[in-house]
């Protein structure tokens, strides 16, 4: 087999150019402001229904159209930085996301803003599977790790910071100002990655796969619908269609990515016989349902039961992300030391320990304290977690394939993010339904006789909602006396305390079993950086 051509880099005089921590920095703002909105958009909704007279189904749209485009896109923007450079595609992502963020802010209609917010899963998708490539590119082996905590740390610091990030900003001005925030961020990143950023090419022309790329778009985005509005379609006939359609088309996928395997395939099966390039990006997958099953029901708890404001919910949240960042960089040098695999496993446990700590403390009246150092642990488990999944997942895999790994692994956590928020909203709509008809029978009795059966009927009607309507809602009726209402809040509260803790162990679980399949991973052979080959393809 011959080896794969090695990548020509274009010289400049530029006294940056090729630095490699400059680069770092340039790839980590723009991979920043992409996983900041995957978060930040949820904690601005009541604003955006309020002022730009939307619907709860439009502004659904507006956080699940963006992730959509992003899941489906991601293996075929991986692999067109391969083909076609990395630089020159994230540099296209940031031009997409930075005048889609515009457009997003200026939008004066619902549908305006979700059409804009596709426009920017689009820039997203295109520039983010580009970020770990070119680290892969630029740092050798032996400094990967540290580079990878650094950029573990952003990952984990995006995701996390959204809800504070997204609170001081609605609160202070605007949601239209979640948006707007990219847009200096973005033009910093466009003046930056040309001056600092190599052009990375390899010496004979390649042709994208347009068969893959329209199977793998179509397959991808079945499975990403049906997961992401499943729910709020009660997984009718259309939604389980959906289902079938991904696995049949992603079937055809697969048989026709097996025949091209010896023609630059859109994804080289090469990838998976990497043991620990596929044992991670499982990990990945149950570490973005983790993440997920912890922050939406936490957040539901503080603002629906001790009544936080969207400010005070996100700062309550930091610790978490002050933590992560903290950590990761050192976890990220120490994996470069020891390897990855117990630092990983380490923070994985560590943030098991800190969301089931986090269950353990939630209460009618607990003090915002009690949640600062279960918050803190998850925090410093979560920096011990992005940068040894990264480097050890990219360890072996040759600059040449960067792109597409980082497509896959990239598609990957992010079908697991959908699939966590599904599962842990389906967790928290059940039973919350069943606790709060349970809770109302129950605490019934403590009322006078006449009104018994009239709360019962309330909550009732609220428990068909699910997590929709509140207390307020069901004794909002004029002439209910302040006792039925007092005790109503109670049982709801009561009630969706009861439905945070299964939905958080749920989260637990999935991590345990991430942690649990790390003792697959293989250590680094004598950490020596891999060498280009052309297995599957030369990129």
């Amino acid at each position: 087999m011959d080896a794969a051509p090695s990548p020509a880099v274009t010289p400049s005089p530029r006294r940056w150019r090729g630095d490699p921590w400059a680069i770092l920095l340039t790839l980590s703002l723009g991979f920043f402001m992409t996983l900041l909105d995957l978060t930040i958009v949820n904690i601005a909704l009541p604003n955006m229904i309020d002022r730009l007279g939307a619907s709860l189904d439009e502004v659904l749209w507006v956080v699940n159209g963006y992730t959509l485009v992003l899941a489906v896109l991601l293996i075929t923007a991986g692999r067109l930085g391969d083909l076609r450079g990395q630089r020159r595609m994230f540099m296209l992502g940031v031009a997409v996301f930075t005048g889609a963020s515009l457009l997003c802010g200026l939008a004066q209609e619902p549908w305006q803003l979700i059409a804009a917010r596709l426009l920017q899963g689009l820039g997203a998708a295109l520039l983010v599977p580009q970020t770990m490539a070119l680290i892969i590119a630029t740092f050798p082996a032996d400094r990967r790790g540290a580079a990878m905590g650094i950029w573990g740390g952003v990952a984990g610091l995006a995701t996390i910071a959204g809800p504070t990030v997204g609170g001081v900003l609605v609160s202070l001005l605007d949601w239209r100002w979640i948006f707007f925030v990219n847009v200096p961020i973005g033009i910093l990143v466009l003046v930056l990655a040309p001056a600092v950023i190599p052009d990375v090419r390899y010496s004979r022309e390649h042709r994208l796969d347009l068969p893959g790329v329209l199977l793998a778009t179509l397959g991808l985005f079945f499975l990403a619908f049906a997961l992401t509005e499943g729910e709020r379609y009660g997984w009718n006939g259309v939604i389980l269609g959906s289902f079938a359609a991904s696995a049949a088309i992603l079937c055809l996928f697969a048989l026709q990515q097996a025949r091209r395997q010896g023609a630059e395939p859109l994804v080289p099966f090469a990838l998976f016989l990497r043991r620990n390039f596929t044992v991670l990006s499982l990990v990945g997958l149950t570490v973005s349902i983790g993440m997920v099953g912890m922050f939406l029901p936490i957040s539901l708890y503080l603002q629906a039961v001790l009544g936080y404001p969207a400010l005070k919910t996100g700062l309550l949240l930091a610790p978490c992300s002050v933590m992560g960042m903290v950590v990761a960089p050192a976890a990220g040098r120490l994996s470069d030391r020891i390897g990855g695999k117990r630092i990983l496993m380490f923070g994985m446990l560590l943030y098991a320990l800190g969301l089931t700590w986090l269950s353990l403390v939630l209460s009618l009246d607990a003090h915002w304290t009690v949640f600062l150092a279960p918050m803190t642990v998850a925090g410093l488990g979560t920096g011990c977690v992005f940068a040894p999944m990264a480097t050890e997942a990219m360890r072996e895999i040759p600059p040449a394939l960067a792109g597409s790994a980082s497509g896959v692994n990239n598609t990957v956590r992010q079908i697991g993010s959908v699939l966590g928020g599904t599962v842990a909203g389906a967790i928290l709509q059940n039973r919350m339904a069943s606790e709060l008809r349970a809770g109302a029978v129950e605490r019934s009795g403590e009322l006078p006789g006449p009104l018994r059966e009239d709360f019962v009927a309330r909550l009732a009607r609220a428990a068909e909602g699910g997590l929709a309507p509140g207390a307020q809602d069901a004794t909002a009726a004029e002439g209910v006396p302040p006792q039925v209402g007092l005790l109503a809040e109670e049982v709801f509260g009561t009630a969706l305390i009861d439905a945070v803790r299964p939905t958080q162990a749920f989260a637990v679980v999935s991590v345990l079993l991430g942690a649990a399949a790390c003792l697959l991973v293989r250590p680094p052979r004598n950490g020596a950086p891999p060498r280009e080959t052309a297995s599957g393809g030369p990129g």
